[in-house]
């Protein structure tokens, strides 16, 4: 296998374990616990969905790369198969939205729409609109207030299946919400184009990430001890709901480090078995993003006795970090099992063949 792609699939691995630490951590624990434990569980909150997001723009450029040269109705069948996939993902997310109410899947969609119609443009316009979908939301705060329809008490949005609201919630103030979470995928698209086996240009990315990662960051800290007004101190330390400027900045950029390294380990252990079955793994985010919020969940209920709140903020009874982890960690261990037999035989994931069997 390309060490390329190896790498690309460690990091989907890496985002999904992520996500199984911040979903359950939601539906069953707590944000605000402040032991080590609960502090490490919220240093993977936007991280691992920023990093998500980015490799499915990867993913999709590096699909079509081969094509750039194509014919003009070679290039519009591969802009049918995406645009295809992205309603079979809006469509699949829609339907986990009735027992996930975070689910990103149709919002995933809405990133790959928008993806079939600029495929094959110069690879420096994916990062000028990164800019500008940023830009747009930032704008868009002056227009509606950002918390419209948000009951931020169980975190519910009120109006989602009316028109209007579907709307706000897309393009606007939902989770993951087109405007401004669409840079990430566009940013994506544009790591896709660039040449991945040169170290120097591998050396530049991680470069760039630490930088903008450390500048921020050390924003952050300098914000709080110089105790600036609250709406500045609101603005820069923003953590994923609203997702202002510093908080894109700062996922993005961990996200690059992160897929560096990945690339990087791909590369120097690709014939390592545990490699070996992260890859699978990463093959299969797609399912195993969806069986977490099913299979997981349920799971989770069944051992503790614990009630899922459909997505909403757990008001109930709250575990502990320690076990929100534990849990997380096994249940990631299993899933790299199921992906490492299913692969085995069929190649892809039972989701990502149904995919391919729609869309061609």
């Amino acid at each position: 296998m390309n060490t390329r792609i190896i790498g690309f699939d460690l990091a989907r691995a890496y985002a999904i374990f992520g996500m199984f630490i911040v979903n359950f951590n939601f539906s069953f624990g707590s944000f605000q616990d402040d032991s080590l434990i609960g502090q490490f569980l919220n240093l993977f909150i936007g991280n691992s969905t920023a990093i998500f997001i980015i490799c499915a723009g990867m993913g999709v450029s590096l699909l079509t790369n081969n094509s750039l040269e194509n014919s003009e109705q070679e290039k519009d069948k591969f802009k049918s198969v995406i645009v295809k996939r992205s309603w079979f993902l809006f469509a699949l997310g829609l339907l986990l939205y009735n027992w996930w109410a975070g689910d990103i899947l149709h919002f995933y969609g809405g990133y790959m729409h928008i993806a079939a119609f600029i495929l094959f443009i110069p690879k420096r316009f994916y990062l000028i609109g990164a800019i500008f979908a940023i830009l747009i939301f930032h704008l868009l705060l002056f227009v509606i207030p950002v918390f419209t329809s948000w009951d931020l008490t169980i975190f519910k949005y009120e109006d989602f299946w009316t028109i209007k609201g579907f709307l706000r919630n897309t393009f606007y103030n939902g989770w993951n919400s087109i405007f401004p979470w669409v840079a990430y995928f566009l940013l994506g698209m544009w790591l896709g184009r660039i040449e991945w086996k040169a170290p120097k240009i591998r050396q530049r990315i991680f470069l760039t990430g630490l930088t903008f990662f450390l500048l921020f960051e050390g924003l952050r800290n300098y914000s709080i001890y110089k105790q600036f007004d609250q709406p500045i101190l609101d603005y820069i330390n923003s953590d994923y709901l609203p997702p202002y400027l510093p908080f894109m900045i700062i996922t993005a950029s961990f996200a690059l480090m992160v897929i560096t390294v990945c690339i990087w380990i791909g590369e120097k252990f690709e014939n390592n078995m545990i490699i070996k079955w992260l890859s699978d793994t990463g093959k299969m985010t797609l399912t195993n993003y969806v069986q977490h919020l099913t299979i997981g969940v349920l799971l989770f209920q069944l051992l503790t006795g614990a009630i899922f709140p459909n997505g909403q903020l757990q008001m109930g009874k709250v575990l502990s970090p320690s076990y929100i982890l534990t849990f997380s960690f096994c249940y990631f261990i299993i899933s790299v099992l199921f992906s490492v037999l299913w692969t085995r035989k069929f190649g892809r994931g039972p989701l990502e063949m149904l995919m391919r069997k729609i869309s061609g």
